[in-house]
């Protein structure tokens, strides 16, 4: 089969690679879709893989084709997306079904090979079956869905909440149509990139933005009268940070979410913030994969089956599994706006468009 393979930094070549054969308990999956991450950049790039060669990729859906022994032959033919953390089940994390904190885990696209290949080998606890109705690549999206959920359930959102959402790429739109499906009354989108905040606009989202043209703070309040009820971090950058700790309420909530960018200082100013409004701040993490309280995996593709959940329009490019080097180039330095890059293994793949 072919694959992209990662030798190096910045090494990533399609070639020739052995396809895979199910073990016990394990399918064959036929990759059909595979989203670019914003964390596969700095792996492919700056920080690496935990071993070389790999191959990249963990957001992806696919078709089961082949059953290892063990595995009920029913799931031939079924399509699904695939959750890419393999738990060791034996620390006390995973003892209660907090996978995402597992201490000893393996993890498909950066310590053992992904998706970014025409076929992969996935135990069949990792499976999440889907619908026909759903296709390939609004699966490839479930992973971020998961990821943009469980940041909203760590800040516990009711109904008739006003919510700011700093960043507005992929996740940050994620939140925002979670946050509105959920009864929110009102979204707010903040985000540097005025292509961004116009897409955001576009999804249904009016009330956006950009803090370098604007004081947030006096935006937010004039809005919302008070400050939000809840604020999500997810740039991962200090002053959207404490931009978030500023436009939140009184006795609000901020959830951090964004991977940093660099280091996460404070100003006093910001600190007080906290103290004085005594704001609760929460982190979050991956996703929930245990149905103790709920599987957010399956909480997405419910969501997405029932039409409550339209992730189809922040697909921004599809392409060929040998333009996923290009696509990352061109996610890395910037040069044209785009939402979620994507590799489709299908004839509907085209080429990166620098300018779009």
């Amino acid at each position: 089969m072919k694959g992209c393979v990662l030798h190096g930094l910045g090494d990533l070549r399609v070639e020739e690679v052995e396809t895979p054969t199910p073990k016990e308990g394990e399918v064959l999956l036929q990759i059909k879709a595979c989203g670019v991450c914003g964390s596969d950049i700095p792996r492919v790039f700056t920080k690496g893989t935990y071993r070389f060669p790999t191959i990249p990729g963990h957001e992806f859906s696919g078709l089961v084709v082949q059953a290892g022994e063990g595995v009920d032959p029913g799931w031939i033919g079924r399509r699904a997306a695939v959750f890419p953390l393999l738990p060791c089940r034996k620390c006390a994390s995973c003892e209660i079904g907090e996978f995402a904190q597992c201490e000893d885990y393996d993890y498909m696209g950066s310590r053992r090979d992904g998706a970014f290949a025409e076929f992969i080998c996935i135990p069949i606890w990792n499976l999440v079956a889907a619908p026909d109705m759903l296709s390939y690549e609004e699966l490839a999206m479930v992973e971020p869905a998961a990821v943009a959920v469980h940041a909203l359930r760590q800040a516990g959102i009711g109904i008739g909440d006003q919510v700011l959402i700093s960043g507005a790429g992929p996740i940050g739109i994620m939140l925002a149509l979670w946050a509105r499906a959920w009864g929110a009354s009102r979204v707010l989108l903040a985000d540097i990139d005025p292509a961004k905040l116009d897409f955001a606009v576009g999804q249904g989202f009016p009330d956006v933005c950009n803090p370098l043209q604007s004081d947030i703070q006096k935006w937010v309040y004039r809005l919302t009268g008070r400050g939000v009820d809840v604020s999500v971090e997810g740039a991962g950058s200090a002053v959207s940070w404490e931009n978030c700790l500023k436009s939140t309420r009184n006795l609000g909530k901020v959830v951090l979410m964004g991977n940093p960018t660099g280091g996460m200082s404070l100003t006093q100013d910001g600190y007080w913030e906290i103290l004085r409004k005594q704001l609760t701040l929460s982190g979050t993490w991956n996703s929930s994969y245990s149905d103790i309280p709920r599987n957010e995996w399956k909480l997405a593709v419910d969501y997405m089956a029932a039409g409550k959940l339209d992730l189809k329009p922040l697909i921004s490019h599809k392409l060929a599994l040998e333009g996923v080097y290009e696509g990352m180039v061109m996610m890395r330095d910037r040069q044209g706006f785009f939402n979620k890059v994507m590799y489709v293994n299908s004839n509907e793949s085209i080429k990166v468009e620098k300018d779009k």
